[in-house]
């Protein structure tokens, strides 16, 4: 049977070369960066190289790069860290409504210790105002943290203008970009970004790996304590194979960004055509065109999108129906709700998301699938059924 992979956001393969960086740093140089003779040495030489490698994929310098295990990590050390190394400056943070958990679900704990947030609303594309974050602020505003694109429906924000926005009022910004990094442009020094989260598994890198840029003069608190790795932030002796990946990873993402972009564009592009031509009542998540390259996000009418999902894996095609850290949760996504989808058209929402392996020759056997499983479904559906009689009586 053939298959094909449309969840890459939540699982990619690791680039060969990436492999090839990695291996002799779990058995050649399996030294301990920290030790201070030769073994340590090579391994110590490796993690600088990779912050190099990470700090240019994001326009920064390799010494306010911080590794972590996970973008989840960098933003939980981003948000905690400053809020209470701040804490007698303010109490007053402000983030987006379609924020990752890794941000919304602290934010809520640290509401619990007596913090005040303010969760911005989006537009029907995902996107945040500027100038409602302007509105938002107030004197005892701490730190503004918003996504640089949303992983679900894949919009990107306005960056420079929030950043923007944050600097003239002196308030540190933050952004978890852990799903555009690696696949469109990010200049921390030019946008005025102040933190930034990304992980290497979303540009072929390691899981398990990550990072945290943070601008000079901005004070953190450590979440895990002990040694003084990582500018003691990040105690613990560092994941040496893991980093040398994403530093190798953030080096191939960069060089080869604008032709993989390019090259994902053309062919979302061409398979939105194809299933909107071939199946009717199709809605599109997110903004059309500010939007990542490999993101597709659809909703399909009168559809359960269970049903939906577990029929185009039968016929081997992999998507997933929104984040993969909700995807095993059956209630509509918060993103989707937050943009005005209803529950029910929530419900049938597909995000494919596009890697190495896609083809443009896959398109077809998506398109007939999907139209055949949807028509099907539609089928069974007292909903779709009360549509038409509805549409015969209204013609």
């Amino acid at each position: 049977m053939k298959t094909v992979n449309l969840d890459y956001a939540a699982a990619a393969p690791l680039d060969k070369s990436v492999l090839e960086a990695m291996i002799p740093y779990f058995t050649e140089h399996y030294g301990n960066p920290s030790s201070g003779h030769t073994l340590g040495e090579k391994p110590r030489k490796a993690i600088e190289k990779a912050r190099e490698n990470v700090g240019r994929l994001i326009g920064s310098e390799a010494k306010n790069i911080i590794f972590t295990a996970s973008a989840s990590e960098a933003n939980n050390l981003a948000v905690k860290g400053l809020v209470r190394a701040g804490k007698k400056k303010g109490d007053h943070i402000i983030t987006s409504g379609v924020e990752h958990f890794s941000i919304l679900n602290q934010l809520k704990g640290l509401e619990k210790e007596g913090y005040r947030v303010t969760r911005l609303p989006v537009d029907s594309y995902g996107s945040v105002d500027p100038a409602q974050l302007e509105a938002a602020i107030t004197d005892q505003t701490i730190l503004v943290t918003i996504q640089a694109a949303n992983p679900e429906i894949g919009t990107i924000q306005p960056l420079e203008e929030l950043a923007a926005i944050a600097g003239a009022h002196d308030i540190p910004f933050h952004t978890d970009a852990a799903a555009a990094a690696g696949w469109i442009p990010i200049d921390v020094e030019k946008s005025g970004i102040d933190l930034l989260s990304l992980a290497g598994d979303q540009f072929y890198g390691p899981k398990g790996s990550g990072a945290l840029y943070v601008r000079r003069g901005i004070r953190l608190m450590p979440l895990v304590e002990g040694g003084i790795q990582e500018k003691g932030l990040r105690a613990g002796t560092e994941n040496v194979p893991a980093i040398v990946g994403l530093g190798e990873a953030a080096k191939a993402a960069l060089e080869t960004m604008e032709e993989r972009a390019a090259k994902a564009v053309e062919m979302r592009d061409r398979l939105k055509e194809s299933i909107f031509d071939a199946i009717p009542n199709l809605h599109l998540n997110g903004h059309p065109e500010k939007r990542l390259p490999r993101n597709l996000n659809v909703s399909v009418s009168f559809v359960e999108g269970e049903a939906l999902l577990m029929r185009l894996q039968m016929a081997g095609i992999y998507v997933s129906s929104g984040s993969s850290c909700t995807s095993q949760v059956l209630k509509s996504s918060h993103v989707l709700t937050a943009i005005g989808v209803s529950p029910e058209l929530a419900q049938g929402s597909l995000q494919l998301t596009l890697g190495p392996e896609s083809s443009p020759e896959d398109i077809p056997y998506i398109t007939e699938n999907l139209a055949e499983i949807t028509t099907l479904l539609r089928n069974m559906s007292p909903l779709y059924h009360q549509y038409l009689k509805e549409g015969k009586n209204n013609a």
